[in-house]
């Protein structure tokens, strides 16, 4: 599927992004970037349409945004009721926690993009990108929990 022509100014809204992340992506970040989750390839503040996710990783079509206090809103709300099906038409799944999700429990968080990501493809199919050597590329949610995968 082609991707969407992305605008001048959605590709500079986006780097923008990319310099002012909130603490909370930037912890996030910290655990998703260069296939240090299972070998996923996510990109960050990824201009996709009218729309900039805040994570992506095309591989197994996942959207992971972190919400901050503007998402209490009414008009943020109904934004995001437009949004989330637009990617969703697409083929991506997406997965939502609040700044607070993530600075409270950031390994409950990074589990459960795991777990979606494997859900949507098998992370033993998946290949780190580029030969980088990733000791976690391929590893399964039961490797990387270091035992017996929970209910």
């Amino acid at each position: 599927m082609p991707h969407d022509e992305v605008s001048k100014i959605q590709r500079d809204r986006a780097k923008r992004l990319r310099r002012t992340m909130t603490r909370a992506e930037t912890l996030l970040w910290r655990h998703l970037k260069a296939g240090r989750l299972g070998g996923l390839g996510f990109r960050r503040q990824t201009p996709m349409g009218d729309y900039i996710a805040d994570f992506v990783a095309h591989s197994c079509k996942l959207v992971v945004e972190v919400d901050g206090e503007s998402h209490d809103f009414e008009s943020r709300l109904r934004h995001d009721a437009r949004r989330d099906p637009w990617f969703a038409s697409r083929g991506y799944r997406v997965l939502r926690f609040t700044n607070d999700d993530v600075m409270k429990n950031l390994e409950g968080v990074v589990l459960s993009i795991l777990e979606a990501a494997e859900q949507a493809a098998p992370l033993s199919l998946t290949l780190s990108r580029k030969g980088r050597g990733n000791p976690n590329a391929g590893a399964s949610l039961t490797d990387l929990k270091g035992g017996e995968e929970q209910p």
